[in-house]
């Protein structure tokens, strides 16, 4: 299904989201502050996740597609 480049990128996306949703780098978000009324961290979080899932997608969407012949437009 993914091949090259675009299996590299799926790999280097799940290592980016090991490494952000872990203690060390998880731990810079916990303070007691707020943004726009919301605490920093749950925020933190939401927006990270978000990133997370938009670069899936941009990843998943741009890869070209394969015609039943195995051309590749």
């Amino acid at each position: 299904m993914f091949q090259g480049l675009d299996a590299q990128r799926l790999v280097a996306l799940f290592v980016a989201g090991l490494l952000l949703f872990n203690f060390p780098l998880l731990a810079l978000w916990d303070h007691d502050v707020r943004v726009l009324g919301l605490p920093l961290f749950p925020a933190a979080l939401f927006l990270i996740w978000g990133l997370m899932i938009a670069a899936l997608a941009w990843i998943v969407e741009r890869s070209p597609e394969v015609t039943p012949e195995g051309e590749r437009h």
